[in-house]
C-alpha cells in the first residue's frame, strides 16, 4: 500500500475470565493514531504491497520489498493481469530512461524476443544492435542505402491473394497520404484522394512499384481510369498537382536518394535486432517524420509476418513523433497490431504534456494520442518536475503520494503502474551494459562502482 497510513481504533467493552471472578471495564481502550512510511509498513503489514512482480526478464530491486522486481508483458498479458502488452515510459532528461528501454530490449532477446526500432533520430541504438549481433540500416544525405516504402514484403504463409493484395494497398495508400499530409501541413480534400487511389491503382500493376512511378501517374495520368471516373484527364491531373508535388521532396528534395528507388537493403526479420538509424537525416522534424514514416512502412512488412514471433517496438524519442498528426495516425493503427502480431509498442517521452503538441484537448488529434496512453496496460515513470505532476497524475490516475513521490525519484528509479498495481523499481545495469546502454557514460568513470540510485 502506498501513501501514509493513520489507525485509530476504539474498543468495545470487554469482559475478560479468569480463574477470578469476572469482572467488566467499561473504560473505552484508545490506540493512538499512528503514522509511518509506506517502506515502514510494507514490513510491518507485508499484505499490503503488491504481489511480487518475478515472471519475466530481471529489471532491478523492488523499493519497497528489497525483493527481484522482473517483467515481460507477454507472459502477463497471458496471465490475464495486463490488458495490452504497450508500455509508456517517461522521464526527464538524464533520469535512465533510454537505459531502461535497451535494457528491457535486450534482455528480451535473451528470453526469445526480437526488438525492431523503427526510427532512431539520436543513432543510440547501433551500438546495441551491434552489441547483440542485429541489423542497423543507416539512411542520410550522401549515403548509397534506399528503402523503397512501396515495397509488399513477404506474405504471411496460407495467405489468400485477394486478402493479402488488399492489406498491401491499404497499407501503401496509408503511407503516401501520411507523406502528402505532412508536406502540405492539411488532409486530404476528396479529389484528392480519389487521384491518389487512381495513380496507386495504376501503378501497382507493375512488379516493383516506386514512389517516383506515383509522382509520374499523377502528373499523367491514365485516360481509361479517369473516363471510367466520369472524369478527365485534365480534371484528374489538377486534382493531383498538389500531391505530385508534395511527394516530389522525395525524389528531388532534401529527402532524395533514400526513398525514391528500388531497396537497396533486404530485412532478415530473424535478426535478434533491428535498428532504422535516422541521425543523419537532421534535426529538422519535418524531414524526420518524412523519414520516420517511410522507414517504418518499409519496416511494417517484417512486423505483419507470422513468422516474426514475439517483438518489442520501441519508439524512442517518441516526442518528435508526437508533433505530427499522420505518423501519430500510423502509430495508432500499428498499436491496433499488438496482440494481433504478438507486439510490445514501448513509447519513450519526456512528460505527458508531449501530448499536447499533437493537438488541443478535445480535437481529434488529441484524442487519438490520448488513445495511444490508454492503450498502454503498463506506464513506467521517472522523476518528473513539479509543474507536471497534475497534468501526469491525471492522466495515469496517481493517488497523491504517488504524484508527491515522482520530483524525489533519484537517477534510474521509476514508479510502475502494472494495471492497477504500483511498485517503485529500482533499475540496476551491469558495468558492461552501461557501456554501452547509458548515453551519459562518456561523462563518467566506468571503472567506479555506482551507487545504485545512478545504474
Amino acid at each position: 500500500m502506498n501513501g501514509l497510513m493513520t489507525r485509530h481504533r476504539t474498543v468495545r467493552p470487554v469482559t475478560f475470565r479468569s480463574r477470578a471472578p469476572q469482572w467488566r471495564t467499561w473504560t473505552p481502550f484508545r490506540l493512538p493514531a499512528h503514522r509511518a512510511s509506506s517502506a515502514t509498513l510494507a514490513g510491518a503489514y507485508p499484505f499490503l504491497v503488491p504481489a511480487p512482480s518475478d515472471t519475466g526478464v530481471y529489471v532491478g530491486t523492488d523499493a519497497l520489498t528489497g525483493g527481484p522486481f522482473c517483467f515481460d508483458p507477454w507472459s502477463l498479458y497471458t496471465a490475464g493481469v495486463l490488458t495490452n502488452p504497450n508500455v509508456l515510459l517517461a522521464g526527464v532528461i538524464g533520469q535512465g530512461k533510454s537505459a531502461l528501454a535497451k535494457s528491457l530490449a535486450v534482455r528480451s532477446i535473451a528470453a526469445g524476443r526480437r526488438v525492431y526500432v523503427p526510427g532512431d533520430p539520436k543513432g543510440e541504438w547501433a551500438a546495441v544492435a551491434d552489441a547483440v549481433g542485429g541489423t542497423v540500416v543507416s539512411l542520410g544525405h550522401g549515403m548509397t542505402t534506399r528503402l523503397n516504402p512501396l515495397d509488399p514484403g513477404p506474405p504471411p504463409r496460407d495467405h489468400e491473394s485477394s486478402a493479402w493484395g488488399s492489406l498491401v494497398r491499404g497499407r501503401r495508400l496509408r503511407l503516401l497520404s501520411a507523406v502528402v499530409e505532412l508536406t502540405l501541413g492539411r488532409e486530404l480534400r476528396p479529389v484528392e484522394h480519389d487521384a491518389l487511389d487512381a495513380a496507386l491503382t495504376v501503378v501497382e500493376q507493375m512488379s516493383a512499384p516506386t514512389i517516383p512511378d506515383v509522382v509520374r501517374s499523377l502528373t499523367d495520368p491514365d485516360q481509361v481510369a479517369a473516363t471510367a471516373d466520369g472524369t478527365t484527364v485534365a480534371e484528374r491531373a489538377l486534382d493531383g498537382r498538389d500531391l505530385a508535388h508534395a511527394l516530389r521532396r522525395l525524389v528531388r528534395g532534401d529527402l532524395a536518394g533514400m526513398f525514391d528507388g528500388p531497396s537497396s537493403e533486404r530485412l532478415d526479420a530473424s535478426a535478434p535486432m533491428v535498428v532504422l538509424d535516422l541521425s543523419r537525416v537532421g534535426s529538422d522534424d519535418s524531414a524526420l517524420a518524412l523519414a520516420m514514416t517511410c522507414a517504418s512502412s518499409w519496416l511494417e512488412a517484417a512486423l505483419t509476418s507470422d513468422t516474426g514471433g514475439q517483438r518489442w517496438v520501441v519508439y524512442d524519442e517518441a516526442w518528435r513523433l508526437l508533433r505530427s498528426v499522420p505518423l501519430v495516425r500510423r502509430m495508432q493503427a500499428q498499436w491496433k497490431l499488438s496482440r494481433s502480431y504478438g507486439i510490445a509498442n514501448l513509447l519513450v517521452i519526456h512528460r505527458l504534456s508531449d501530448l499536447d503538441a499533437v493537438g488541443a484537448a478535445g480535437s481529434e488529434a488529441r484524442a487519438i494520442a490520448d488513445g495511444l496512453l490508454a492503450d498502454c496496460s503498463t506506464r513506467v515513470v521517472y522523476r518528473q518536475e513539479t509543474d507536471q505532476l497534475i497534468g501526469t497524475g491525471d492522466a495515469l490516475g496517481l493517488t497523491t503520494t504517488e504524484r508527491e513521490l515522482l520530483p524525489a525519484l533519484p537517477r534510474g528509479t521509476g514508479l510502475w503502474k502494472i494495471s492497477g498495481r504500483s511498485y517503485i523499481v529500482r533499475h540496476q545495469l551491469h558495468v558492461d551494459e552501461l557501456a554501452v546502454f547509458d548515453t551519459d557514460a562518456a561523462m563518467r568513470d566506468l571503472g567506479r562502482s555506482l551507487p545504485v540510485g545512478e545504474r
